[in-house]
């Protein structure tokens, strides 16, 4: 179907409602966000939207270049403490640049990550910050890259933090850091420790999660090792999932002297199902994470963990941004370190599949 447009070639909420075959109060319901529409509808007029390249406001072009000196940081869930950290990171310079920070959530659904970036665009923010991984599928890559096209045209900046480049020539911020680095070297120091059954808890189908999984592997493979998916366990970023997964492991006797958990906060369910299996950290099974955050030293013992710089990241994203006359590399990738505490250890005589 042709595309729709005013005479001045910005399409109308008519153009959207008559592409998505719905009502132009449909169409402004999931505009909103604020009232319940079905979820097919909703995704009808999601991909008149995109296909369209709508803008809210449809006078917004007139306004030339002019900005609301607002930086939007966007997140999936504003409750994990790694995104809370990043998000004090952005309000800070945002602040010292004399801006005001918008924070919006998106509750891992791609069709309100679209909604929440095109009223950013509507609301003239100067520069829209995308946190945490992505699913890098093609559709999803090329809606990104319209979009990040679309804001920079309207005089705004597309911001990825913590998150992969686009691909070239993509007018776009990106502020990552290393996640294979920093889980090849956590990697490493357990098998110095001499463990080789290393159980990974917590994998996402993300690109966070593909870049710790791919250290994980380069490490064991330098050391001559298989990688194993018998040790390794999908699920969420939270505590619930760590203790799911290690119960799992324990259930079906996995062999395995060591856990990586993905993030801090999984090891602590890690920690909690090992307790209760009467396996002591690391006597018997070492536990080592990814993050850094606070918690992390409040478990006992306190957790081996990565250190990511996640203030700094969300202070880099708002100042390249910005400034970039003054910044010209707009690709930034900071490093990790691992951070040795308690938890980690040589390999114990007990194997902890077998006393479960």
């Amino acid at each position: 179907m042709p595309r729709r447009t005013t005479d001045r070639g910005r399409a109308t909420v008519k153009d959207v409602a008559a592409r998505a075959r719905v009502s132009t109060a449909t169409v402004s319901r999931v505009l909103g966000g604020t009232y319940p529409v079905a979820a097919v509808t909703r995704n009808r007029v999601q991909r008149a939207l995109r296909d369209l390249d709508y803008v809210v406001n449809a006078n917004a072009r007139s306004l030339g270049q002019a900005t609301s000196n607002t930086v939007a940081f966007v997140v999936n869930d504003v409750t994990g403490p790694s995104f809370a950290h990043i998000a004090q990171g952005v309000e800070q310079q945002a602040s010292a640049e004399g801006r005001l920070c918008l924070v919006c959530t998106t509750h891992h659904d791609p069709a309100r990550e679209l909604a929440v970036i095109n009223l950013m665009r509507e609301q003239r923010a100067e520069a829209v910050i995308l946190v945490g991984g992505a699913v890098p599928t093609p559709e999803y890559t090329e809606r990104m890259v319209r979009l990040a096209r679309s804001l920079d045209a309207d005089g705004s900046r597309l911001v990825l933090c913590g998150r992969s480049s686009l691909g070239p020539d993509v007018p776009e911020t990106v502020v990552e850091y290393d996640n294979e680095g920093g889980a090849f070297s956590m990697t490493s120091y357990l098998l110095s420790l001499g463990h080789e059954r290393i159980a990974l808890v917590g994998v996402e189908r993300h690109t966070v999660a593909a870049g710790r999984v791919a250290g994980y592997r380069r490490a064991l493979e330098s050391r001559g090792l298989s990688y194993d998916p018998d040790v390794v366990v999908p699920g969420p970023y939270t505590r619930e999932a760590g203790y799911r997964a290690t119960r799992e492991l324990l259930a079906k006797g996995t062999e395995f002297t060591a856990v990586f958990a993905m993030t801090d906060m999984i090891a602590a369910g890690v920690y909690k199902a090992l307790r209760e299996a009467g396996l002591r950290v690391p006597d018997d099974v070492s536990v080592v994470g990814f993050d850094d955050i606070p918690l992390a030293t409040d478990l006992a013992p306190e957790l081996t963990t990565v250190h990511v710089p996640h203030e700094e990241l969300g202070r880099a994203a708002v100042r390249l941004a910005l400034n970039r006359a003054d910044h010209p590399v707009q690709h930034l990738t900071m490093g990790t370190h691992v951070v040795v505490r308690g938890s980690a250890g040589p390999v114990g005589a007990r194997n902890p599949g077998a006393t479960a």
